[in-house]
């Protein structure tokens, strides 16, 4: 199935292994698992690839969706390394996490489903700092969309990112593929943010560095394909989808700005 748009950088390049000017990209494997990493270096990169400039790192989950044997904490291990990479922090630097999307709306409920299983400890840090001392304050919020709220999920970062001012914002959104193989099968992360909507033609104000003045590091699961023609496709199972992608990376997130904990520690916090 082809459709008209996609969110994913790793879907621009050029099918044939060819090379597009001003852009660098690369593939691998680690443990079980395919990664392509793509650097937009330029205005010419930028064109060619119709992405911003930055990294993109997609990281193919299809053994973790087959349920094998460790797949679980060797995806979280493996998404955790990757945000690190895009995401640089300092031992106490503060987070804001938000899930952008629709949680009433299966399909975009990829990030309210990770913000409720990502750990909020802001205020533990600033109430037992000696207990919460391996933890580093994260801010935790689901933005919902403007069509409930009345408020560009922009306009609300910007004013919660002034009472809490983080170093950094992690925003967790549902994208769109070209590919229905793509659907629910791999997870995007940049460091260049993310305009809401864009893979289905519905943009809205854009999350970015440049807007929301700290760096953004955006993360994204493809549970729709655009058609074209109005159609918009997704998986018949996208519940269970969904809510597996959800949990992957808010572990993963865990995991990543919580230097020290396991999958298993994790557990034991979400409860």
């Amino acid at each position: 199935m082809v459709g008209c748009r996609t969110d994913l950088a790793a879907e621009e390049l050029p099918q044939n292994g060819g090379e597009l000017s001003g852009v660098m990209s690369r593939q691998y494997d680690r443990d079980g698992f395919s990664v392509t990493d793509v650097e937009v270096l330029n205005e010419t990169g930028s064109k060619a690839l119709c992405k911003p400039i930055g990294r993109y790192l997609t990281v193919d989950l299809d053994s973790f969706f087959r349920r094998e044997e460790d797949s679980f904490p060797k995806a979280v291990a493996l998404l955790a390394s990757c945000m690190g990479q895009l995401l640089p922090l300092g031992p106490e630097d503060s987070v804001l996490v938000a899930g952008l999307g629709n949680s009433s709306i299966t399909p975009d409920a990829v990030g309210p489903e990770a913000a409720a299983v990502t750990l909020a400890t802001r205020h533990l840090k600033a109430q037992m700092p000696e207990d919460f001392a391996m933890f580093r304050p994260v801010s935790v919020c689901q933005t919902g969309v403007l069509g409930t709220t009345g408020m560009e999920s922009a306009e609300l970062l910007k004013a919660i990112a002034g009472a809490v001012s983080p170093a950094a914002i992690v925003v967790v959104d549902a994208l769109a593929a070209r590919s229905s193989e793509k659907l629910c099968r791999t997870v995007q992360l940049t460091d260049t943010g993310i305009i809401p909507g864009s893979g289905v033609g519905n943009d809205r104000a854009e999350l970015s560095p440049q807007n929301l003045g700290v760096p953004v590091l955006a993360i994204g699961v493809p549970t729709v394909v655009d058609a074209g023609g109005g159609l918009i496709v997704t998986p018949r199972d996208i519940d269970k989808y969904v809510k597996d992608a959800g949990k992957l990376i808010a572990y993963a997130l865990n995991m990543d700005l919580h230097r020290g904990l396991s999958v298993s520690d994790i557990d034991m916090f979400v409860g």
